[in-house]
């Protein structure tokens, strides 16, 4: 066997193994080994893996595994989360820091000592207004990929009669969104790898929200990627004005920020806390 030291870290309630490759060089993180550090039950626990290591050209390099095991896709949160252990671990010189993620150059900056922006990349495949079945009716959706794709869903668009203020849908806390998420996530429209799917409700010009994420394969209590599409996509469809304030499934805030410049979406970035667990060693 051998032994791994982690720090177990949560960013807005996603929460994510961190593994130090200059304290673990040995490591080979195959899929059931990330399987099992994710697992709740009989392992550390967690919505995924990420990894650090040093670049000769960036502030560090940090990869992200999907607690399945599966990796390609950005992760907000996780980001957001290694740019916390970047500086804990004296990579990041000026709170400001310029880093890899799998493979593709990002910025961020540490503004206060639990609470860190991450700056993305521009959205791509944007699609607003379309049908989709699930649950047994159609329901108006939308679309946009922030570094991973996500289908966004308003709540009142479920309902099988929107003015019933007694559904049980009519709240964000009683909605089904693992079961409806689950659906969607493997519906053909988004075939080969599937989608995230975000449900949305939006209050005083808030939006309250909960995602299915694939490769966790289940809800989580928060989505970096997912939150930043369900702002870029409120913008168009309901006119929040940036920057727009998000109300995660573990009641954490998080703020979308960016500029409209000739109908595109520029200085995107996410800001929430990020905060260490704890740490430890597991034997693998």
């Amino acid at each position: 066997m051998e032994k791994v030291s982690f720090i177990k870290m949560s960013g807005a309630g996603n929460d994510f193994v961190v593994i130090d490759k200059n304290i673990n060089p040995a490591i080979v993180l195959k899929q059931n080994i990330i399987q099992k550090l994710c697992d709740r039950r009989n392992g550390i626990g967690a919505d995924g893996v990420i990894t650090i290591s040093n670049s000769v050209d960036y502030d560090f390099e940090m990869e992200y595994f999907n607690a399945d095991g599966s990796t390609g896709s950005l992760c907000g949160n996780g980001a957001r989360c290694a740019i916390k252990f970047a500086e804990n671990s004296s990579r990041i010189k000026n709170k400001k820091t310029h880093f890899l993620s799998n493979s593709v150059p990002f910025t961020g900056e540490v503004l206060d000592e639990n609470i860190i922006k991450f700056d993305f990349n521009p959205p791509t495949k944007l699609k607003f207004n379309f049908k989709i079945k699930a649950g047994g009716q159609l329901m108006n959706a939308c679309f946009a990929d922030t570094g991973s794709p996500h289908v966004v869903i308003k709540i009142e668009d479920v309902l099988q009669n929107p003015n019933d203020l007694n559904s049980n849908y009519s709240e964000i806390d009683k909605f089904p969104a693992y079961e409806l998420g689950r659906e969607i996530r493997y519906l053909k429209e988004f075939a080969p790898g599937g989608t995230n799917v975000n449900f949305i409700k939006i209050v005083d010009n808030k939006i309250y929200i909960r995602t299915y994420e694939r490769g966790v394969e289940d809800e989580t209590l928060a989505c970096g990627t997912g939150s930043t599409a369900a702002a870029i996509i409120a913008h168009v469809t309901d006119k929040l004005e940036s920057p727009i304030t998000l109300i995660s499934h573990g009641l954490d805030e998080l703020k979308v920020n960016f500029n409209v410049e000739n109908q595109k979406i520029n200085n995107l970035s996410l800001t929430g806390p990020a905060k260490i667990i704890f740490s430890g060693n597991i034997y693998i």
